[in-house]
């Protein structure tokens, strides 16, 4: 079973999200040609426990919404929790509340979770977290959060709040970009923000990486794949890894990721050979 990630509130989301960047399209360019296999790929990835879907207004200029929209009608609307994400010159006030309408409208229900896809320091923050609170209270998002925020930008968010919490930062996260231990991390788990770790695998970088073959091993002890124990790893030290596939093959060893615990010499192991980047550069 699906090991579960628990929210400010309470409720519980499962621990490992289906991304999906790339399907429908490129930056604000839809792609209509695999519509199908897409829809699929995603109804796969909930039948198989994958219930917390990450999505973005940006993502193929919307189209990625709208298969997302597309594939939950089969399901119960409460067994799916969605995220999406405002683009960053979209964050005056208005423009806030005019993008949240049309993700739902592509999306054809609420979103459960609302973020800042990243910052824009050419627009007032107050005026975004305003914009974003009143996406709640208009039942466009249940909950509101951030992503590709440093820590000073996430403690402004949060001092903004009002009415509302952040209950998330989406940032990059993986073996070969550890930027968010030097104090994020950290940060997020002391105020229990959830911390969402889009391209887990470094998009695909990991799986052709010199040390692959460390992951393999380790994998052999749980009988578990290189991958498997890559994505273990982001969900050892706290974050939910989100994952994009469009194969039935992958999303099966993805949801079978998180059925064993790591444990601490191998995660020490893995924290000694993977130094990862120590940099913030975020992309998605």
């Amino acid at each position: 079973m699906m090991p579960r990630m628990t929210l400010k509130s309470g409720e519980k989301i499962s621990a490992l999200a289906l991304g999906t960047w790339g399907m429908g399209g490129g930056y604000f360019s839809p792609d209509y040609s695999k519509d199908a296999k897409w829809i699929e790929a995603i109804k796969y990835a909930i039948s198989k426990g994958i219930s917390t879907i990450d999505t973005a207004e940006m993502y193929g200029g919307g189209h990625a919404e709208e298969l997302v929209g597309k594939a939950i009608e089969d399901f119960s609307r409460d067994d799916v929790f969605i995220v999406s994400k405002v683009w960053p010159t979209n964050l005056k006030y208005e423009d806030v509340l005019k993008s949240a309408k049309q993700s739902i409208k592509r999306l054809d229900t609420y979103m459960d979770l609302y973020l800042i896809h990243a910052p824009n320091h050419n627009i007032p923050l107050e005026e975004t977290i305003e914009a974003m609170e009143k996406c709640i209270e208009l039942g466009y998002t249940r909950y509101i959060g951030v992503s590709n925020f440093n820590v000073k930008e996430l403690e402004q968010a949060m001092s903004l709040t009002k009415k509302e919490e952040i209950v998330a930062n989406q940032v990059e996260y993986s073996l070969l970009n550890r930027a968010i231990e030097n104090e994020l991390l950290d940060f997020c788990k002391k105020n229990k923000i959830l911390v969402m770790a889009y391209s887990p695998l470094a998009q695909g970088k990991l799986i052709r990486h010199r040390k692959f073959g460390l992951l393999e091993e380790i994998g052999k002890k749980y009988g578990a794949t290189g991958v498997q124990v890559a994505l273990n790893w982001v969900y050892s030290k706290g974050a939910q890894p989100i994952v994009k596939s469009e194969n039935k093959k992958h999303i099966d060893e993805i949801s079978q990721a998180l059925n064993f615990k790591l444990k601490k010499e191998d995660i020490e192991t893995l924290d000694r050979n993977f130094t990862g980047k120590r940099f913030l550069f975020f992309l998605i």
